[in-house]
């Protein structure tokens, strides 16, 4: 099994570098509308999960979709700023309306699937990039509705129909589905986009990279590097996040994100070898592999000797004019997390869709307020109070970095590990019956 350590201190100059002046939001999420996605993804669930995780501000996804848009229109209020509260909770998060866009095409000779996150400041925008895409295509069918047309006649639209909207291409290094990925993509942003990169001023660096991997690429520095969960479940909003300290109005956080010396602080970030595509790989075969031992064996699976589907890391290698580690003047904070409920999977020694782990998952965020207040902001001495001490010690290995990690490949996740074999003084898993309610046990 090929595992790897990783270090926050290489990415962030302390674990929780903002204090409590800030707040998350999750832009990229996706609606029941879309496949393979919950059906508790709609407002009400997005309102429950963001609460649960500490995020402030939540994409809607998918307004594309008729049947959605309609429902938004029906249980969303507009604040006045762009944003928008559920009339069932409006001292809870806000709503930005956002939706995710497919572009297949063929450009310079071969065929091309870009992805990208739109940005509308009012449903009447929604509704009149809804209506203009209802007569190039199908809007009905998926919640990521696909179009046939080149990628930059959508970025053009859209910015006519407001200039207030913003169009980020999304999971740039995905192999499949993305501005760089090595099955579709380009090599760079203006050879996608051509005379309409002008109004691309960031980047979704996806689950399988995080901004350090991006920094090697100094055609990337003048772009905002933003990372989302792509949530097609309730529990996995939040899983990447971004850190803003501006006003909580639609402008601003835009403003922010195409300037980011006016609010925008830094990332919450996945470890991004658990990304499904990090590692280069054939899943049929079982077979996972570094950029270097791919390039050994010329791109072929060494199982049956089928093209390997190459992952991020090598694409970032083969475009990178920097060395690893690189850390730009311009760079901002990107801490890495765990997931609560995974990190009390582990320590129990079981799975982390199990009631054992929603009870003690609901059991600590019901104490604490929320997931973010633990994992990246509460002390260890706060959380000594009610945390079981196997949790608590897998909280203070993530904060440190000291994970480790069996990277993603093809499709496949990764898995991240905080507690290896033998390396724990108290390696036997946490007994969480035992510890539901009483709270003495942890003092």
């Amino acid at each position: 099994m090929r595992t790897q350590e990783k270090n926050n201190a290489l990415c962030v100059p302390s674990f929780n570098p903002w204090g409590r002046e800030v707040f998350f939001a999750d832009f990229h999420v996706h609606s029941r509308f879309s496949r393979a996605t919950s059906r508790e993804m709609d407002a009400a669930g997005l309102v429950m999960a963001a609460r649960r995780k500490g995020i402030g501000l939540v994409g809607t996804g998918d307004f594309t979709h008729p049947v959605y848009l309609e429902e938004l229109e029906g249980v969303l209020e507009p604040e006045g700023n762009g944003l928008y509260v559920h009339r069932e909770d409006p001292e809870g998060p806000r709503f930005i309306l956002t939706a995710e866009v497919s572009n297949i095409f063929t450009q310079g000779g071969k065929c091309r699937r870009i992805h990208t996150v739109l940005f509308a400041p009012d449903f009447w925008t929604a509704a009149e990039i809804q209506n203009w895409l209802s007569k190039v295509g199908n809007i009905t069918s998926d919640g990521r509705p696909i179009f046939g047309f080149p990628v930059k006649d959508l970025v053009r639209v859209v910015m006519e129909i407001s200039p207030r909207c913003l169009v980020v291409p999304a999971h740039v290094w995905t192999p499949w589905f993305s501005l760089f990925g090595a099955k579709s993509g380009f090599d760079s942003l203006e050879e996608c986009f051509e005379e309409e990169s002008r109004h691309i001023c960031a980047l979704e660096t996806g689950l399988s990279s995080d901004p350090e991997m991006n920094w090697r690429l100094s055609a990337l520095d003048r772009y905002t590097l933003l990372s989302n969960s792509d949530a097609h479940s309730p529990g996995k909003i939040g899983r990447e996040a971004n850190v803003f300290s501006c006003a909580l109005s639609y402008d601003a956080v835009m403003n922010a994100v195409r300037d980011p010396s006016k609010g925008f602080e830094g990332t919450i970030e996945f470890f991004p070898e658990e990304g499904k595509y990090h590692f280069d790989g054939h899943r049929a075969c079982g077979v996972s592999l570094p950029p270097s031992e791919t390039r050994q064996l010329g791109g072929r699976c060494p199982v049956c000797g089928g093209e390997l589907t190459v992952g991020v890391l090598h694409r970032v290698e083969d475009l990178a004019d920097r060395p690893e580690g690189f850390r730009p003047p311009h760079a901002l904070p990107a801490v890495h997390l765990v997931p609560l409920d995974e990190i009390i999977a582990e320590a129990a020694g079981v799975k982390s869709q199990t009631s054992r782990v929603r009870k003690e998952y609901g059991r600590l965020v019901g104490i604490a307020g929320n997931e973010m207040e633990i994992l990246l902001r509460m002390e260890e001495k706060e959380l000594a109070r009610f945390v079981p001490g196997k949790v608590l010690a897998g909280i203070r290995r993530m904060r440190a970095g000291s994970v480790h990690v069996v990277p993603g490949s093809d499709g496949t996740y990764g898995r991240v590990r905080l507690f290896a074999d033998g390396d724990d003084p108290q390696e036997s898993p946490l007994n969480l019956s035992a510890h539901q309610g009483q709270l003495n046990l942890f003092d």
